[in-house]
């Protein structure tokens, strides 16, 4: 029988009586055999089925073998068979002519059986380590492209996150300054509008200068507006404080262990960054987003890492919504721009899923859109990195799902799914 460690070996030749040697001789020694009469023969069978090793003679009627293994080596896809011509004509020649098309070797006809075979055997040898060597450069290189790829990224959320830790910093020292004095300005504020209405209390007639100054200032309308104002001011200082701290939620840098961490922090926050770009534009309004926040406990992770797949999913569907046409509804309604967020517990399982109503994608993108490198956006617009990263950090990262469910016309979700921490199932299973 065949050995299926052996290569399956192409024998072509116009002589019947040197393909039955030929072909006796490889099958004892366990090879798989096929035989073609002449060239044309050849070439169709090996694009039906392609050889691991072609014996090719070279004085063939219709197409000879320099020809044929011209047409072989032309052929991306059969350039790397190695050939071994066969020939009775030994001049150095001929040998050069056949090495210079391409071919690995030469066997001289009348054929030594243990010359064949060791020639072959050789030179099946070498392909084998020859594919191996590349496969192994393949794969060493793809690794080395998404190790790249992640320090990059990592490099760049670093970055990121360095920054907004700065400017969170920054904020934070003027605003408590103002937020903290708000109160004693009200207190202030106050004082002196107690003590106005203690001087007219015991001055009923200031004074006709004094009088026409308390009409210009509008004293009235001052004392019920002011503390409405200052109140005004104490809610912005806050909100500021709110930013800052969204700020420092998204910048938390990971260490070299998982921490608890509130998803619903992360996402608010991712939000916040991007707010910017919810904002109405010239091509169209302005995007809502809606979250349906269930109740989930905090999981242990990186939080860095998951901020940044929040980051890239929401940027997408941010994306996907400004190249969406206005759709209309069945009451002739225009159906605003939407970002839904829901996150729900499901058995032992936190599910987060984005969706979006923007234009949807195909299942041929669909099959892909977490490739390393894929990218239907225009050039300088997308990288093909954020998805595959994304996928990278939820499954090898955190052991977690990701999902993408998408139909043309109707919008696109992302499900990602994340296990819950040991000491969670511990305490609630």
């Amino acid at each position: 029988m065949p050995n299926p460690s052996k290569p399956f070996i192409l024998i072509v030749d116009d002589s019947p009586t040197h393909l039955s040697v030929l072909s006796k001789t490889l099958k004892n020694a366990g090879y798989k055999v096929r035989m073609a009469v002449d060239g044309e023969d050849a070439l169709a069978q090996v694009q039906r089925h392609h050889p691991d090793l072609i014996l090719l003679d070279i004085e063939m009627p219709k197409i000879d073998g320099f020809e044929t293994c011209v047409r072989l080596q032309a052929n991306q896809a059969t350039k790397g068979i190695p050939i071994i011509f066969m020939t009775a004509i030994a001049d150095t020649e001929n040998k050069v002519k056949g090495l210079s098309l391409g071919a690995v070797d030469y066997i001289t006809k009348p054929f030594e059986e243990a010359e064949v075979l060791a020639r072959v055997q050789v030179h099946w040898r070498l392909k084998r380590l020859t594919d191996t060597l590349e496969q192994q450069v393949n794969e060493r290189t793809q690794a080395l492209q998404e190790a790249q790829v992640q320090l990059v990224q990592q490099e760049k959320l670093s970055a990121l996150g360095q920054l907004v830790a700065g400017v969170a910093h920054e904020i934070n020292n003027p605003v408590g300054c103002i937020v903290g004095n708000i109160s004693v300005a009200q207190d202030y504020i106050n004082d002196l509008l107690s003590i106005i209405d203690l001087y007219h209390e015991k001055f009923p007639q200031p004074g006709a200068e004094i009088e026409e100054a308390l009409e210009a200032s509008d004293l009235d309308y001052v004392r019920e507006d002011l503390p409405k104002l200052v109140s005004s001011m104490k809610d912005a200082g806050d909100r500021i404080k709110s930013i800052s701290k969204s700020l420092s939620s998204f910048s938390r840098a990971d260490s070299d262990t998982k921490k608890p961490f509130n998803l619903h922090e992360g996402i608010d926050s991712t939000i916040l960054i991007l707010r910017h770009r919810l904002k109405a534009n010239e091509n169209r309004s302005a995007i809502e987003v809606v979250t349906d926040y269930g109740k989930i406990p905090e999981i242990s992770c990186f939080p860095g890492q998951l901020n940044q797949v929040f980051m890239n999913i929401l940027a997408n569907a941010i994306d996907a919504l400004d190249e969406s046409e206005l759709r209309i509804d069945t009451e002739n309604q225009a159906v605003p721009h939407r970002i839904t967020i829901k996150t729900q517990l499901i058995d032992k399982w936190v599910q987060i899923a984005i969706a979006d109503n923007g234009k949807g994608i195909s299942e041929e993108v669909k099959a892909k859109i977490f490739d390393h490198l894929f990218t239907t956006k225009a050039i300088g617009k997308g990288t093909g990195l954020g998805l595959a990263i994304a996928r990278q950090i939820v499954v090898e990262k955190h052991g977690g799902i990701i999902q993408v469910n998408s139909e043309l016309g109707e919008g696109t979700e992302f499900i990602i799914t994340l296990p819950l921490s040991s000491s969670f199932l511990k305490k609630n299973f």
